[in-house]
């Protein structure tokens, strides 16, 4: 029983990047918007942050335990959660994008074990953290569309640690952590359909550390000024990495909302 609770709680909070975790008008690793607000200098900025509610389905496996088929909703995943921030920022200059994208969640579980002789209780923790850097260049533009050319690195890091407290155990705790980059390229686009209401999408697909790295979303948007926007969506990540008995092969999915500022 023990075992298959820590299994349980190392596939929910290894992988939730909630994130794990991306809206974005999301205006930046994911979206130009075609009309924007212009300072003298000729440079637009945008901050946005967001909510990505993710569910998690794949392989995952820590502590060298055997590996965990993990497909778990987010609610699943939100029961344990500590903590999540996520956030996009963009600089742009007419044709040329400069972006970041940052998610960062730490979650924890605990749960007694039946004859408690190893260990009465069980408790893991959980930090995950995926930061996006890239820029853009726009490949077409007119008064309706704005297409993006894109291309950046993610950096990916994930550490556990396992504690047990009563029985033999008492007092002992175990890290397991990796951490690596991955380069990714795609395309961005925002199709605007009335001056207020806009259609925004993105695709990016790469490998480095992880034999595979993509990033797929697509969402609606409303102006409510030029400064104010708000965005809703659904996002799909997923990434395919393995490393000396650490496996992180995951997909994570769900809807988006976010509120972006541009100024």
């Amino acid at each position: 029983m023990t075992s298959r609770f820590v299994r349980a709680l190392i596939s929910i909070g290894g992988c939730l990047l909630a994130g794990g975790a991306t809206a974005a008008d999301i205006y930046s690793p994911v979206t130009p918007e075609v009309q924007q607000v212009t300072t003298e200098s000729g440079w637009t900025f945008s901050f946005a942050p967001y909510f990505w509610a993710a569910g998690l389905s794949g392989d995952i496996q820590q502590f060298g335990l055997p590996a965990v088929d993990v497909d778990a909703s987010f609610s699943d995943v939100f029961d344990h959660l500590d903590f999540a921030a996520m956030a996009i920022g963009e600089a742009r200059y007419g044709p040329y994008s400069i972006f970041g994208d940052v998610l960062y969640t730490k979650l924890s579980g605990q749960g007694g074990t039946p004859r408690g002789i190893l260990a009465t209780d069980v408790e893991l923790s959980t930090e995950t953290f995926a930061g996006l850097i890239g820029a853009g260049y726009t490949v077409f533009h007119d008064s309706s569309l704005r297409l993006d050319v894109v291309g950046g690195l993610r950096v990916w890091s994930v550490e556990s640690e396992l504690s047990f407290s009563g029985g033999i155990l008492d007092g002992v705790s175990r890290e397991d952590d990796a951490a690596w980059v991955d380069g990714l390229a795609g395309f961005r686009g925002t199709y605007s359909i009335t001056p207020e209401i806009y259609l925004t999408g993105w695709g990016l697909v790469g490998a480095g550390g992880a034999d595979l790295d993509w990033d797929v979303a697509a969402a609606i948007g409303y102006r409510f000024s030029d400064t104010i926007s708000a965005v809703a969506g659904y996002r799909a990540l997923g990434v395919d990495y393995s490393d000396d008995g650490f496996v992180f092969d995951v997909v994570q999915q769900g809807p988006i909302l976010g509120l972006v500022v541009r100024f």
